[in-house]
Formats: structure tokens, sequence, C-alpha cells
């Protein structure tokens, strides 16, 4: 098998539970770089989750503005960086948190998109956005990995937005991604049936 094609099941394949498409022209970047397939498994399956917490989000806040379309891009190319730095899909590292902003710029997409790659485990940033902790959040629930520190933050911008009590949006978040991470086991296997490199 070649790479493209392994890249283009990583894209493509239908996985159980299935997993939402990602946008075109993530699809066609990813192509161009020729990303490690399991990178683009990965991207599918953080973006999945991020169209869970939006769809959520805009039933349970029709009120709360929210840009569907920026954390939904932000979600499917948060670790695009790890095109570069691609030891870092199977090790820690930050490189490329700003490698992946540089290389979106780089690639004409605006800052306001680009941003996601450098957001994404700076939730405490001043200047966060709640597009900015809904793609870090879809980035650890889509493991199951709950965060304390990021869920209070989500939690205090839906309170501060609605005026509601903090425990009832606790309760209502706190179920929500208990929901989303009963799936982690899927996503996890999906992202690991590809190879970090093909």
């Amino acid at each position: 098998m070649t790479p493209p094609d392994v890249l283009a099941q990583a894209l493509h394949v239908p996985a159980d539970p299935p997993l939402r498409p990602l946008p075109d022209r993530v699809v066609e970047l990813l192509r161009s770089l020729n990303a490690p397939p399991r990178l683009a498994a990965h991207l599918r399956a953080v973006h999945d989750v991020a169209v869970q917490l939006v769809d959520w989000l805009e039933r349970r806040y029709p009120d709360i503005a929210v840009d569907r379309e920026a954390v939904l891009f932000g979600a499917a190319t948060h670790d695009i960086g790890k095109a570069v730095h691609v030891a870092e899909l199977s090790g820690p590292g930050s490189s490329h948190e700003e490698a992946g902003r540089e290389l979106l710029l780089a690639r004409g997409f605006g800052p306001d998109l680009a941003r996601f790659a450098g957001t994404h485990a700076s939730w405490t940033d001043p200047g966060t956005t709640l597009e900015d902790l809904l793609v870090s959040t879809a980035d650890k629930i889509w493991k199951n990995k709950r965060v304390q520190e990021l869920e209070d933050l989500v939690i205090s911008r839906l309170a501060q937005a609605t005026g509601g009590q903090r425990w009832e949006e606790y309760l209502a978040l706190d179920e929500l991604l208990a929901h989303i991470g009963d799936g982690a086991d899927h996503r996890l296997n999906f992202q690991a049936s590809f190879p970090v490199r093909a």
C-alpha cells in the first residue's frame, strides 16, 4: 500500500461509530502536506468531538454567539504542526504548536483560524475565547481526559453568558462530557489503527 492510500483511508474510511468527515479544505491541506496517517485520524476524532460540543452548545444556549466554523476548523487543524514535528505524534512536545500556526498562515489561512494551532494547549492565556476553550476541550475529551481547570473556564463562560448558576452549568457540561467520553475507546482504537509514518 502506498502512503497516499493510507492517508486516504485515515481521511475517509468509515469508523465505528462513525466519525464526521473533516472540512474539504483541511483534507486538501493534509493531502498537500502528505500528512502522517495517524495525524489525519487524530484530527478526524477531535473534529468529530468538536461537532458534538458545538451542536450541544447551540441547542442548549441558542443566545450564545459562537463561531461554529472557527471551532470546527480549529479542531480539524489544531495539531497540524505535527506534520512538521512528527515525533510529537507519539511523544511529548510543544514545538508543533507554533509550527502549526506558522504553517497555516503560510498556506493562506488567516490569523483568526491559524491561532488554534497555538492556543489549543494554552487555555489560561489572556484573550482566550469560548471558541479556543471548545477546541481545547475537544482535544482532551476525545480520549476521555477530564481537565478540571479547563472545564471550570468553560463553565464560567457559560454561567456568565446566561446568568445561570455555576452548579447548573457544571451538571449540564459534566453530563455531556461523560457521554462523549464513553466513545473514547473507539476513537483511540481508530487513531491507533493508522501508522505514525506511512
